[in-house]
């Protein structure tokens, strides 16, 4: 049975590249990743709105509002612009909008600031998981007590999930407080 065009080498190798790239720390995709939740109730900030300095509003809630503001980001493997985000590269993006500096890769992230328990996590905290390799592999922001947002994978978009589910709730690794 005929399917259609026959696809090129190059073809296949630019099909197979997309479908094997992840998160900035490791180059892999974990799996499987659950499906996408659908947005929050609450209209979230266009992703032209201007980051609030620390003069108008508190860090912690100006990340969230700029991290929401690119719900729907596109996923890209070494993106660290609003034009495509691997998980290192939005949560340094975000807190850049906020001037609080964050080393580029989930490793490194996961050595700055404060060590928390989940159960005292904050909005605007990083959650680390563990999805490709032992230790932090993946970071996304602390929404409110049950939620974080992050780029998840070659196939997504920024969006909003529950750490609480199964698939996240055991491959958490930790929470960091960022000055």
């Amino acid at each position: 049975m005929k399917l259609g065009r026959p696809l090129g080498s190059l073809s296949c190798s630019l099909a197979l590249a997309v479908a094997v790239t992840g998160c900035a720390s490791s180059g892999a995709v974990p799996r499987p990743f659950p499906g996408a939740p659908r947005p929050p109730s609450a209209t979230p900030a266009p992703p032209d709105a201007p980051a609030a300095s620390s003069a108008t509003a508190p860090a912690p809630a100006a990340i969230v509002r700029d991290a929401l503001g690119l719900l729907g980001t596109p996923y890209r493997d070494g993106g660290d612009t609003p034009a495509g985000f691997d998980c290192s590269g939005f949560t340094r993006y975000v807190f850049g909008l906020s001037s609080i500096p964050l080393p580029r890769a989930v490793h490194d992230q996961f050595r700055v600031g404060t060590s928390l328990a989940l159960t005292h996590s904050q909005p605007g905290d990083l959650i680390f998981f563990t999805t490709v390799a032992p230790g932090a592999s993946h970071v996304g922001v602390v929404l409110d007590e049950d939620r974080f947002i992050h780029a998840p994978s070659t196939s997504g978009v920024v969006r909003i999930e529950s750490f609480t589910q199964p698939y996240w709730r055991r491959r958490v690794v930790g929470v960091r407080r960022i000055p």
